[in-house]
């Protein structure tokens, strides 16, 4: 088998990359004496990485549809492929990413994708953009009733 050149190998994916040098700084700290001290700050946060009511308004907007994963700690949630019963001759796939903790309407991106089953095979089509811009502004909408409902109760 020949062998790879790895640096050839990294520089085509920097994300390898980046991940290899983070955990190369974190072998570095094993040689010392001294443990590291725990960050405080760090050890008290106890909130998912992204805006907690866009989460929970996109899981709740999503929940008819088979999740196929949800990380709250990046934000993403990504739908499996969901057939209307009434058409089941179409399906779609939702990727909801929630880029910021902050409320905002910038801070959800969706995205979706569309089958139709043409000779029993699905085939891509295109989707509306009102479709995802119609399912952008329901999750906003719950966000905004979950927000002030926790500030009411």
């Amino acid at each position: 088998m020949p062998k790879l050149n790895l640096l050839a190998t990294l520089g085509r994916r920097p994300a390898t990359l980046a991940l290899l040098g983070v955990a190369a700084l974190g072998l570095s700290a094993c040689g010392g004496k001294e443990r590291p001290r725990a960050d405080l700050a760090a050890s008290q946060v106890t909130t998912i990485g992204v805006n907690s009511y866009l989460w929970r308004a996109s899981l709740d907007s999503l929940s008819f549809m088979p999740l196929l994963q949800a990380d709250s700690a990046g934000g993403v949630i990504i739908t499996d492929w969901y057939a209307n019963p009434g058409n089941a001759n179409e399906r779609m796939k939702v990727t909801v990413s929630i880029l910021d903790r902050d409320l905002r309407a910038d801070a959800l991106r969706v995205a979706a994708s569309r089958q139709v089953a043409q000779g029993g095979t699905w085939v891509d089509a295109p989707v509306q953009a009102a479709t995802v811009q119609k399912l952008e502004e329901i999750i906003l909408t719950r966000a905004r009733d979950l927000r002030r409902g926790a500030f009411q109760g």
